[in-house]
């Protein structure tokens, strides 16, 4: 992915022989959808001239907009390298408007947008550097997925161990093919569970790389014969899947969260920051864990964080400080999971810190100083518990929006009912031969 122009781009399709460009974006859940068009139709799609109809999009019937236009970002025009070498496919990441040619409100990435320049207007730049997990499953016969694994390797162990690492590998060299620049990558502690991270960048850049980061993994998982899932916690007592997420805050060029006068401490910014991140981490869980799965990641005995804490060491503290100092100087989050959408998740969680900043927020006592003066508060245990959380929450509603807030806090209300009214196999096995 590139600085391009209009010109350009109709440039590069014509001599990389592209025949079809896929229009993306990210539904209110992080799902992506398209529509492909031909290379005869790109003029038209560069135009702005190609519409959805947004009343069959999932989570947003009801709305008084029918049909939205799809603006390419130019910037985000990349080869899609698994597709054929003749009568390629490239794609495109689109912007939503309205018929008026006002942008689409409720549009994810919109948010993150409109986030991240009320930043910008306060004087901050914010970069973020993700950790993505996710679980490499076998298929059945029929090609359907499970969560069947022949390995039990674990963290940062090695082929033979490792029977992901081929996988991993083309991986690392597809999101390279597609402009992503990548870290490093490392089997993680669950048999199965692997880790790519990629270099650090703009907050809103982030965001449109693990989408894309997503659809690569995927795809070339399939090609292995294999499924690639960011589902939380696919399998009972082992580790879940997070989407770690490191912050640095800039301002004129300078890292604010790192104490230039006293080295090797954190400012206060990056104390507020933390404060932040803190005080509303209850009422955006919904955006950070949006699953009912999400929850039985969030549990004690598999290093995910229950505490409403911050730390250097302790991994059940939300808040994790890196050891980097200077520029390096980061803040870690980790609760948000593998399969929240990344476009809210860096919003609210931007949004939180920059109040924690704007109030003065001060973070509770970290939990390198021992038990005493833990708050009693913890993340929410339940989707429903999550729900009426946001629900409750004014600042979020300030964030994301009114009627996004209520969209999307209906259609989880109606996942938590279809999860209430199924009958699992633990309740089966737990009760039907003893009563």
């Amino acid at each position: 992915m590139g600085n391009y122009t209009r010109e350009e781009i109709l440039q590069m399709a014509e001599e990389e022989d592209v025949e079809f460009v896929r229009l993306q974006f990210t539904d209110m859940f992080g799902v992506i959808k398209n529509i492909a068009v031909t290379s005869r139709e790109l003029p038209r799609a560069l135009d702005n001239k190609c519409t959805v109809d947004w009343t069959l999009i999932a989570g947003e019937a009801g709305e008084d907009e029918t049909d939205l236009y799809l603006h390419p970002d130019p910037d985000t025009f990349t080869l899609l390298p698994w597709r054929p070498q003749q009568g390629k496919v490239a794609r495109m990441i689109c912007d939503l408007f309205c018929p008026d040619g006002t942008p689409y409100k409720n549009s994810s990435r919109y948010i993150l947008k409109r986030t991240a320049k009320k930043a910008e207007k306060e004087g901050y730049t914010c970069y973020i550097d993700p950790e993505c997990e996710f679980f490499l499953f076998h298929t059945d016969d029929n090609g359907i997925p499970t969560t069947v694994t022949h390995e039990q390797a674990g963290y940062l162990d090695v082929s033979p161990l490792d029977l992901g690492e081929n996988a991993r590998r083309d991986m690392v060299l597809t999101l390279e093919d597609m402009g992503m620049e990548v870290e490093s990558s490392h089997h993680e502690k669950a048999p199965a569970q692997h880790e790519i991270d990629f270099r650090y960048g703009e907050i809103s850049r982030i965001a449109d790389y693990i989408m894309t980061f997503r659809m690569a993994v995927r795809t070339v998982a399939k090609r292995h014969g294999l499924h690639a899932t960011f589902m939380p916690k696919p399998r009972s007592e082992t580790a879940g899947s997070g989407m770690h997420l490191h912050f640095s805050l800039f301002r004129q060029g300078k890292n604010i969260f790192d104490k230039t006068d006293e080295p090797g401490r954190l400012s206060d910014e990056a104390y507020y920051f933390v404060g932040g991140l803190l005080a509303h981490s209850r009422e955006m869980a919904l955006i950070t864990n949006p699953l009912v799965n999400s929850y039985k990641r969030l549990v004690p005995g598999y290093g995910a964080p229950t505490e409403l804490t911050w730390t250097e060491n302790n991994q059940n503290s939300l808040v994790r400080i890196p050891v980097g100092r200077g520029e390096e100087t980061r803040i870690e989050l980790r609760s948000p999971d593998s399969a929240a959408n990344p476009y809210l998740v860096l919003a609210v969680c931007l949004a939180a810190g920059l109040d924690g900043i704007k109030n003065k927020i001060a973070p509770v006592k970290s939990a390198n100083c021992g038990a005493e003066n833990l708050p009693a508060e913890n993340l929410p245990e339940t989707l429903k518990e999550a729900i009426d959380l946001f629900e409750g929450s004014s600042w979020i509603r300030e964030v994301l929006g009114e009627d996004f807030c209520r969209q999307y806090a209906s259609a989880k209300k109606k996942e938590w009912l279809r999860y209430t009214r199924q009958v699992t196999d633990w309740e089966v096995e737990e009760y039907l031969y003893r009563l």
